[in-house]
């Protein structure tokens, strides 16, 4: 495809432009308005039991902050309902649809890039090994080139990628279209990493299909990323549902689990009301290369980290750029055959979630830039609310026990002083709106895990790859046992990394912990000393103050004393393993394990193979870093924020 095809203005597109808006405008009506009456109800329960014993300024904090929060959970709610009735149909016609079948053979060129840091060579390898045999099987294969795009700082692991690099071309005799490169320097990270990647040998492909140091992906899946992007020019990003696989702890199982069993029904939910204005993840999707040159150069922020300098989730911001230029992104859960891996205990996961956070809460800078969509800014806001939320949650529930204590300590005043009167006051209970508010949150929280069960319930195969029913119902509520548990301490550690950003401490960029690490006693007790106090303390408080509160508070405060147990315990592979060994917390990927999966297991069980030698003529030999080609021999992409590719030969 040339440039100027490549280049295609938006307006050129195959979709109905007119028949989209007009379903966006009826969708997102419909889904803010669920969201909008769900929380007005809600809070006027919360209202009527608040106010009938006289209101106060906790009070009257505590009310807009339950809404708020309310409505963050109730998009989550009607985001589930809406791809539970989706899923039940079939397919959505609005949402792009992957082609079953290739109608004619590919126009554009792919990259698939991965970009490394530190990370364990053994595992990045099989996994590009997995996506390269997979890939070798499509008759669409030449169309794609593969890029190992290393920031690796520490040597000895440097060493070791070029030897597994070095074997895996010998492997498959794919010289020339596996490349590995090191860059002399990190700037920009991951951003930078891939920015370096676009305008030196970008300009060589129409797509790029990114991919993290865990992901896999099948080749029928890449081949279809690169037909829909030939078919639909005014697309510039498309993201896939990356599936969870191939941990054994329990805690990564029980995510597993849950994302297989409700994932690809949200992922509907909100490729319903999103269309063409949908995220980009950050990896397993395809990016269409010249406008990503052209229109998704990241600026500085102002100021010093935490909040300015460089962007860390560049992602969200890409594209929302990508959308101001006028190219639609989309989420297409149909596209089958992608994975990618999760930390295998809460410590891991929470040191992810550090790095997240802050890269989050860089995005309230990013809000006010002119142009975007305001659907671009709203899943921007989205990201900041993610990790916000937890200080809300922890302030309502801090201000709820202190007005309850106070209450239990200061008792009912039946005769006001001050005040004559020949009858006292006799205090008021909201018993029934109490039930109704408890019954409306379990319900908001709890239905739409149930309808992703009923779904795999009602399909006969998938129902046998989940373990049959009683393992599923059973695995459910495991899982929804061990989430509650497990909630308050994320909670406190998501409220550590605001506060820690809101002071003014930066995140280090390390490494990501990767394989099944179990945690040892020792480390969970220094990591949850203080969320073990905290339980310690508060639960004392109600106890002594108001002690029929505490069963309200239960599952907050338990979750907090047991949360040391629980990231032991959860952390062990050998628990994991027991469970799948009696066929609990099965996914699909685990009892008919793809080919993808299959072949990257195997290569990492067969290790890495010697460095073998590649004839002098097979490899380039001008380029400036190793194991690339001259980026002179390519199209130049210019990566600069203004409206025009400037190229060079």
């Amino acid at each position: 495809m040339d440039a100027m095809s490549a280049m295609a203005p938006p307006d050129m597109n195959r979709l109905d432009e007119r028949s989209l808006r007009r379903q966006a405008l009826w969708r997102r009506w419909l889904f803010f308005g669920l969201i909008f009456v769900t929380a007005l109800a809600a809070g006027f329960l919360m209202f009527d039991i608040l106010k009938v014993n006289g209101q106060t300024l906790l009070n009257c904090l505590a009310l807009p902050l339950f809404v708020v929060l309310f409505s963050w959970i109730a998009g989550a709610f009607w985001a589930g309902i809406i791809g539970f009735v989706v899923r039940l149909k079939g397919h959505d016609p609005a949402v792009l649809q992957p082609q079953h079948a290739p109608s004619q053979p590919l126009r554009g060129r792919t990259a698939i890039v991965t970009p490394i840091y530190d990370e364990d060579t053994a595992r990045v390898f099989a996994g590009a090994d997995a996506v390269w045999s997979s890939l070798q099987q499509q008759a669409a294969q030449s169309s794609f080139d593969l890029f190992i795009l290393s920031d690796t700082r520490d040597p000895q692991i440097a060493i070791a990628e070029e030897a597994a690099w070095r074997a895996l071309v010998a492997r498959h005799g794919a010289d020339g279209r596996l490349f590995y490169r090191r860059r002399s320097d990190n700037v920009g990270r991951k951003s930078g990493n891939l920015a370096e990647f676009v305008r030196n040998w970008g300009g060589a492909y129409d797509y790029m299909i990114v991919l993290d140091a865990d992901s896999i992906m099948s080749g029928l899946a890449l081949v279809s990323l690169a037909e829909m992007m030939d078919e639909h020019p005014e697309v510039g990003i498309i993201q896939t549902l990356p599936l969870l696989a191939g941990r054994d702890t329990l805690f990564a199982r029980m995510l597993q689990f849950a994302v297989r069993l409700n994932g690809a029904m949200l992922a509907s939910g909100l490729a319903f009301w999103q269309l063409g204005e949908s995220n980009y993840w950050g990896h397993n999707a395809i990016i269409r290369l010249r406008p990503f040159a052209q229109y998704c150069a990241l600026p500085r922020l102002p100021g010093a980290p935490p909040f300015g300098g460089e962007i860390l989730s560049h992602d969200i911001v890409e594209a929302g750029f990508m959308r101001r230029a006028g190219y639609k992104v989309w989420l297409v859960p149909e596209i089958t055959g992608s994975w990618e891996e999760i930390p295998s205990n809460i410590i891991d996961y929470a040191a992810r979630d550090r790095r997240w956070a802050q890269g989050n809460l860089q995005h309230v800078g990013v809000i006010p830039m002119r142009g975007l969509h305001w659907l671009s800014r709203l899943h921007l806001l989205t990201g900041v609310l993610s990790y916000v939320s937890s200080p809300l949650w922890l302030l309502v529930l801090i201000i709820s026990s202190i007005v309850t204590c106070m209450q239990a300590v200061s008792g009912h005043h039946y005769f006001q002083p001050g005040a004559f009167s020949l009858f006292p006051t006799w205090p008021q209970y909201r018993d029934s709106e109490i039930a109704a508010l408890l019954t409306m949150t379990v319900i908001v929280l709890l239905l739409p895990k149930m309808l992703g069960a009923v779904l795999v319930l009602r399909d006969r195969s998938l129902r046998a790859a989940f373990g049959g029913a009683p393992k599923i119902l059973g695995g459910f509520l495991l899982e929804q046992l061990m989430s509650i548990l497990l909630a308050p301490t994320m909670m406190l550690f998501h409220s550590e990394f605001v506060l820690r950003a809101l002071l003014g401490r930066s995140v280090a960029w390390d490494a990501q912990p990767r394989g099944d690490r179990g945690v040892p006693w020792r480390e969970a007790l220094r990591r949850h000393k203080w969320h073990l106090t905290i339980g310690l303390v508060w639960g004392g408080a109600i106890l002594a103050l108001a002690p029929n509160y505490i069963w309200w508070m239960s599952p907050v405060i338990v979750g907090m004393l047991l949360s040391v147990p629980l990231t032991v315990l959860t952390s062990r592979s050998e628990l994991g393993l027991a469970l799948r060994r009696r066929g609990w917390l099965l996914t699909p990927e685990e009892t008919q394990e793809p080919y993808e999966l299959a072949t990257a297991a195997a290569a990492r069980a067969r290790g890495l193979s010697p460095p073998v030698d590649i004839a002098p003529e097979a490899m380039p030999q001008r380029a400036p870093l190793p194991m690339m080609p001259e980026p002179a021999a390519y199209v130049r992409l210019r990566i600069v924020p203004r409206r025009r590719v400037a190229t060079s030969p």
